[in-house]
């Protein structure tokens, strides 16, 4: 054993002891001090993140506004249909997680069951559609389609149907009062992304899962007034995701009602004439292409002259928007938008370009007495125009000998503007441009608005064309490579123009610039450009940007927005040449190309101005224009391949006229027959109620001289296609295709 003292370790052991001590109490005290900061410093922020993880929220959608014409009839409202859901947490209890439920449910309601059981799970990054992109705390739809019978066997049977239910709710509508479809300028709705959500989650109108938005026209315009704010119930809930209590909520507010200057029932004239006119145009010859014209497309706009607010706007080939509500099948959405489609989808209004014709030459009148020609002349109206050995003929080859600008847009002389804007090239230089030049003939269409949008309040606008130097220079920068790579010096046509292109593309020919005088060549407009034009030429020169909206009326009617009609411009010219050209153009309706459409109107009660124009496009049979404006309506309209001016728009822009103010074949006026005698100015009724009071409308019936629009409220007998009952009952394809037979889906 040894004899060394125990005394000798006791130093080394306490020190040893201490160092432990220090260290389990330094990490104490860092512990506690953790505690605290998590306990009492941001106990409450944690307390709440904590309290949120085991909060979950279900939302009750806001009853979307309606869409309401100017005289208050719904274009788009909404209709209580039955909805079957399902309870996804109640299914998720189940020992097969509810296959067994949803398997019968399928037998019920004549679905497959993969269909119903795909209807609820939930979406994610892997999972393809349908699927629910929602909260899986809040019922998910499965149809809005169910039947009396099939709501009344679930709720009779709920043993055999735990976690469904079936309810009534409000479902999207597209009215169609009058039969009036008005779909391009209304829109459709489709459920929200994840993208918008995150994009809109810090703006004061986030979007939830469950909301609906527009996706074009007014729907999209209005969204924001039209969604209303979703009622929110939050429920407390356990680990497992068991509901354990109920928290607060806040209740649903319905959305806003947005009035309209649409008349549903010129909307429906403007469709039905627009429709018949091109079915017309396929009825006749072409001489040029030795075929019938194809007239593919159309479109018409009915404008207040003096407000440029939107009476009518009609695009054909249409669509039904119904097709959109709960949801578009995959078979739906390629016949909307596929090859052979047409696209109904475009608002042609809005969005179909074409060259003018002859209804540009009020810019090129006003060009050449802005750069100092007379208006009374004389020019020289020569069957032909030669410029280095190129001939450009005057339509049909007829001279008229020495005229005025005005007799030149009367008959449409297309060689007295040549000459003009012959003349103008050749002062800026030709072909080598001065450093400076006036560049009157395009400068002047910028003043009048084109090769820009007119700010009307519909999405995705497009802003034409203005052949310009400085257009001629970006396109060639953009195009010089392909036509050097395809151009040929003796090949055919398009290849030769494509080796010239490639040379010199960037330089304004003295035929660019003869071409664009009569609204030829590359450049571009849309309906509603050359609506707006017009109407300020009516009003005086005043250029509005056209509105559909009118009014935003709160659910309860306690708030009314008016919108205001606003300018972006006037039209450079004076007076005395506005008086000028508004001469010439009523002696376009009465002695010029359109007075044969015109025979017997009352142009001393209601004096008409009009403009005809044929464009010709390469590869495509010519483009229909026709302008025309009273003292209070302008309407444009246009047909691809339809032939001319005031052979295929000309009678039914003349119907639509007959309408508007009630006038009779024989020319004689009587206001008790016109739909709208005088533009409508006041706002519709609100009722005590917060609703909107709508006035009677019936189908327009262009054999009815008597017809005044006046008939039955809708949802009468007389009226089915504005009905408030919810549809038959039935499967949806088979519905819809019943709907298209009735009101022409596509109809052109």
């Amino acid at each position: 054993m040894s004899n060394i003292p125990e005394t000798g370790r006791t130093p080394r052991v306490q020190i040893r002891l201490v160092i432990i001590q220090i260290l389990v109490f330094s990490l104490l005290g860092t512990l506690g001090a953790r505690l605290w900061y998590l306990q009492v410093r941001n106990g409450d922020e944690y307390a709440k993140e904590a309290s949120g993880n085991h909060v979950q929220q279900v939302v009750s959608p806001a009853v979307r506004g309606s869409i309401l014409d100017a005289r208050g009839v719904p274009l788009a409202d909404n209709e209580t249909r039955l909805v079957v859901s399902a309870s996804r947490t109640d299914l998720m209890k189940m020992e097969d997680d509810g296959e067994a439920v949803l398997t019968k449910l399928a037998g019920v309601l004549g679905m497959k069951p993969r269909e119903v059981q795909e209807k609820v799970r939930l979406c994610d990054a892997k999972t393809p559609q349908p699927c629910w992109n929602g909260s899986p705390y809040q019922p998910i739809p499965i149809t809005d389609e169910a039947t009396p019978k099939q709501a009344l066997q679930i709720r009779e049977r709920a043993e055999d149907f735990p976690g469904i239910t079936a309810e009534p709710q409000a479902v999207r509508r597209y009215a169609a009062p009058g039969e009036a479809n008005t779909a391009q300028v209304l829109g459709y709705l489709s459920p929200v992304t994840d993208e918008e959500i995150k994009k809109a989650e810090k703006t004061d109108s986030p979007y939830l899962r469950s909301d609906q938005v527009g996706r074009s026209g007014l729907e999209r315009t209005y969204d924001k007034e039209l969604r209303g704010k979703a009622g929110v119930t939050r429920y407390e809930v356990d680990n497992l995701g068991r509901v354990i209590g109920e928290a607060e909520g806040d209740e649903a507010q319905p959305g806003a009602n947005v009035v309209t200057s649409i008349d549903a029932r010129v909307q429906r004239v403007a469709e039905y004439e627009l429709n018949e006119a091109m079915k017309t145009a396929r009825g006749e010859f072409d001489r040029n292409t030795g075929e019938n014209y194809k007239a593919d497309s159309g479109a018409v706009v009915v404008m207040e002259a003096r407000t440029g607010r939107v009476v009518a706007m009609a695009s054909n080939p249409t669509y039904d928007p119904n097709a959109w509500v709960g949801g578009i099948s995959g078979k739906d959405y390629a016949e909307l938008t596929g090859k052979n489609s047409n696209y109904p989808l475009l608002n042609r209004a809005i969005q179909g370009q074409a060259a003018p014709g002859s209804i540009f030459k009020v810019i090129p009148t006003t060009a050449a007495v802005n750069a100092g020609y007379s208006f009374e002349g004389p020019y020289d109206c020569s069957a032909s125009y030669s410029i280095g050995g190129q001939v450009f003929k005057n339509f049909e080859s007829k001279g008229y000998g020495p005229i005025s600008l005005g007799r030149a847009l009367e008959v449409s002389c297309d060689t007295v503007f040549y000459r003009l804007s012959h003349e103008e090239w050749k002062k800026d230089g030709g072909a080598k441009p001065h450093k400076d030049t006036n560049d009157w003939f395009y400068k002047t269409a910028h003043q009048f608005g084109l090769g820009k949008e007119t700010g009307i309040d519909l999405p995705n606008e497009v802003t034409g064309r203005v052949p310009d130097r400085q257009w001629k220079q970006e396109y060639w920068k953009a195009n010089k490579d392909a036509w050097c790579r395809t151009g040929k010096k003796d090949g055919d046509y398009a290849e030769k123009i494509a080796y010239e292109n490639c040379l010199e593309g960037n330089r304004m020919r003295a035929g660019d610039s003869v071409n664009y005088s009569i609204g030829q060549g590359d450049t571009l407009v849309t309906p509603i450009q050359m609506a707006t034009i017009y109407a300020a030429i009516s009003n005086g020169g005043t250029l509005y940007n056209p509105t559909v909206g009118k009014a935003i009326v709160s659910a309860d009617g306690k708030r009314v927005q008016e919108i205001e009609p606003k300018s972006h411009g006037r039209l450079p010219m004076t007076k005395k040449t506005r008086d000028a050209i508004d001469g010439a153009l009523e002696g376009v309706a009465t002695r010029g190309t359109a007075a044969w459409r015109f025979q017997g109107w009352p142009q001393d009660e209601i004096a008409m101005h009009a403009k005809t124009g044929t464009a010709e496009v390469y590869g495509k049979q010519t483009t229909s224009w026709f302008a025309t404006y009273t003292k209070d309506y302008t309407v444009v309209m246009t047909i691809s391949q339809g032939g001319t001016g005031s052979g295929a728009s000309g009678p039914a822009v003349r119907k639509i006229y007959n309408a508007l103010y009630g006038v009779s074949e024989d020319g004689k006026v009587d206001k008790k027959k016109a739909l709208l005698y005088t533009p409508q100015k006041d706002l519709p009724e609100i009722k005590a109620d917060g609703s909107i009071a709508s006035p009677k409308i019936k189908p327009y019936d262009p054999k009815d001289e008597q017809a005044t629009g006046e008939g039955e409220q809708p949802g009468s007998p007389d009226n089915p296609a504005a009905t408030t009952t919810p549809p038959p009952a039935g499967n949806r394809n088979t519905r819809r295709r019943e709907a298209r037979r009735g009101r022409g889906r596509r109809s052109t």
